[in-house]
This record gives C-alpha cells, structure tokens and sequence, in this order.
C-alpha cells in the first residue's frame, strides 16, 4: 500500500468509523450521560449533573467558587486557578469569600469549611462537602423562613455516600439540593 492510501484508511477508521461506533454505543447503553447528563424541572433545563452553578441568593446553597472567567461556571473555560497556597491573590481572594460568608451569615460561628472559598481543580464542581452544606443550613432556613430542622433534613437526604462506602467522600450536590429545597418551599427552579 502506498502513504497516500495508508492515509486515507486511518482518517477514516481512526477519524470517522470510531467515534461514530463509540457515540453509538454511548447513546445506546448511557443515553442520558450522552447528552450532557442534563437536569429538567417542569420541562425546562436547568441544569447539568456534571457542572457547577452560581447561586448566590441566601435562599440558596451555594456551591465552590468558579476558577472559569470571566463568567462562572463555563465549561468551555474550565481551567484551575494554578495559584498555590502561598499566592498573595489567592490568600486575598480566600479573605474576601470568608468575609463574604460571615456577612451573608453574620451569626454564624463555625469554621469556614475550605470548598466554600476555594476553587476545585477544573473550577466547575457541582459538588461539596456534607459541613459546606451544614455550613450554609442557618442562612437558608433564615432567608426561607422555613425551620432548620426541615433543612438539615434535606441536606442528610441529598448527601451521596461514598461508592461501596469507601470509594470517595460523602458529597451534596447543591443543584440537586436547591431543587428538592424549591420543592419543598413551593418555589420555582432556581436561576
């Protein structure tokens, strides 16, 4: 076979045939992991199982911060921060979100946990800790008038335990969280 031919059949096996077979299969065996594993409340899309949002109303949990610029939680921008521990702009940037915090939460007196001000590795983590989620239950509660207790209830309800239960840490996925709590408080998706 001469280069010119060699070429031809590897672009199309390699460049057409596979991916075409491997979307094919995908589709077929995990259809809603093929589309984006997207989130729909009442027929609207409100989301994706797989990326972060900005929630920022204290009726809401929220989430880490976003490492994506200039707007949150932008898959096409997914990149870490790339700031180490002892970088004055991360070091001034985790000041302000702790400061930020305790103003949305001026009661409150636990520590701060540390997802709740810094960045995950691709800056779109839809995940945080069951203690970030702890954390937030008072302000929520507060900007719902609705009892603590109820919230608590529900962060216990939507934490996911650890795969076999010691793969991984316990986890809340906040827009899953956000939305059993609008359920639950009879308002609308969250923006």
């Amino acid at each position: 076979m001469d280069s010119p031919l060699i070429f031809t059949v590897l672009t199309l096996v390699t460049g057409v045939a596979y991916p075409l077979v491997v979307t094919g299969i995908g589709k077929t065996l995990f259809p809603a992991e093929a589309a984006g594993s997207l989130i729909q409340r009442d027929g609207k899309l409100v989301g994706s199982a797989l990326i972060g949002q900005n929630f920022s109303d204290p009726g809401h949990f929220w989430g880490r911060p976003s490492a994506t610029g200039p707007n949150a939680y932008n898959a096409a921008a997914s990149s870490g921060s790339n700031q180490g521990p002892l970088n004055p702009a991360l070091v001034e940037a985790v000041k302000g979100r702790v400061e930020a915090l305790r103003a949305a939460d001026p009661g409150n007196t636990l520590p701060v946990p540390v997802e709740l001000v810094t960045a995950s590795a691709s800056g779109l983590d839809p995940h945080i800790s069951p203690a970030a989620a702890q954390f937030q239950v008072q302000r929520v509660a507060k900007a719902r008038n609705v009892d603590a207790a109820k919230v608590m209830a529900l962060v216990a309800e939507h934490t996911q335990r650890p795969i076999l239960g010691i793969l991984g840490e316990p986890v809340v996925h906040v827009l899953r969280l956000n939305l059993a709590l609008d359920a639950h408080s009879g308002h609308g998706a969250p923006n």
